[in-house]
């Protein structure tokens, strides 16, 4: 691709120099200005496409999987969502995987870890629970949970429990690209739970509080879960002390409440509120976004596509594309949960954000 701006690859092909690029091929090789101004872009460009996942259409394929296979054979009986343009990835959006997974009452899924870093967000159902390096946490509706990078981790429903669904997120493509995926089955199947349960949401969920002994060097969060109660709690009191962000609304972000960072390396998560009526300015930044529709319903126009949403609707929004929220009800507060790639983003110093009609450009650190 060729583009007549200085600075820029603007050779004229030539039957000599076709032959030279045959040459260079075939030694393993090519000539930098014939691909740089592809592979250089002057803005991201992502192949994904925003899309939006209905619940009441994915919900009976979900279920329907539970007479079709065993949690033993299929390892973890899940349903993922693919982005056309991802599929080769098994990514919905960018570098970041999701799915619906269901268990019945009884099951339990055998122990395994992982590099990918991984989270759930609880749909519907009672009785579910997950085992972290033997801390067992009890599951509710719209509970966060975590399992991060390289721990041992299962899931079941109690016998007394019924049906449930959640939504896994994990960063599988990325551990890919990197080619730095792992994967370990539990020498045991099962691991034993050593801790009482709960015990890491009972020392670690005070807000504001954090416990005397409470030594913590790992590099994810020991509150391996958020619950839904006081998350809505807080999003209700910063609604009484802010008008919150113009362009995400009254949005609050989970984090590891040893350091005050993200809850995970390369997964972050947040969660938001629009206010009855609120419809949010355009803006647009670097990163992979993973939406769930928590509570309301609403619309998100993104990269100029509506996308009409309701309770537990699920939809993404690619890195560098323009993107808006609007609450449908006149009434009725809407809440959006949302994880994404952040972290990474702001590690490796990529993370970048621009408000609709404000094109500053790329300006170079120090520029």
């Amino acid at each position: 691709m060729r583009e007549d701006v200085i600075g820029r690859a603007n050779v004229e092909d030539t039957e000599e120099l076709r032959s030279y690029y045959r040459q260079l091929e075939g030694l393993g090789a090519g000539a930098l200005w014939t691909v740089a101004n592809t592979i250089e872009p002057w803005a991201p460009k992502s192949d994904s496409e925003p899309i939006l996942w209905r619940y009441r259409d994915l919900k009976p394929h979900v279920l329907k999987s539970v007479d079709l296979v065993t949690p033993e054979k299929a390892g973890r009986r899940v349903i993922y969502l693919s982005n056309p343009k991802r599929r080769q990835y098994t990514a919905a959006v960018g570098w970041l995987y999701t799915g619906l997974q269901v268990m019945h009452p009884g099951e339990i899924a055998s122990a395994h870890a992982h590099s990918a870093s991984a989270l759930r967000f609880i749909m519907e159902g009672t009785g579910a629970y997950t085992v972290v390096d033997g801390h067992k946490i009890k599951l509710e509706v719209n509970d966060f949970v975590l399992t991060p990078n390289g721990t041992w981790h299962e899931h079941g429903v109690s016998a007394n429990g019924t049906a449930c669904i959640w939504q896994d997120g994990l960063d599988i493509p990325l551990m890919n690209a990197l080619e730095a995926n792992f994967y370990a089955v539990h020498p045991d199947v099962q691991q034993p739970v050593g801790y009482p349960i709960d015990d890491m949401s009972n020392a670690w969920g005070g807000r504001g509080l954090k416990p005397s002994t409470g030594q913590w060097s790992k590099p994810y969060s020991p509150l391996f879960k958020y619950e839904w109660g006081p998350t809505y709690e807080a999003l209700i009191n910063y609604a009484k002390a802010d008008e919150g962000s113009p362009f995400d609304g009254l949005m609050m972000t989970y984090v590891n409440p040893a350091t005050g960072g993200q809850v995970m390396q390369t997964l972050g998560a947040s969660v938001q509120m629009l206010r009855p009526g609120q419809r949010t300015k355009a803006h647009r930044h670097t990163g992979s976004f993973i939406y769930q529709a928590v509570k309301g319903r609403g619309y998100s126009i993104v990269g100029g596509k509506r996308l009409d949403w309701q309770e537990r609707d699920i939809f993404c929004v690619p890195s560098w594309v323009y993107h808006e929220h609007a609450n449908a009800s006149d009434s009725e507060d809407a809440c959006l949960f949302c994880f994404n790639d952040l972290p990474v983003m702001q590690a490796l110093g990529l993370y970048r954000e621009e408000a609709f009609g404000d094109n500053g450009g790329y300006q170079p650190v120090g520029a």
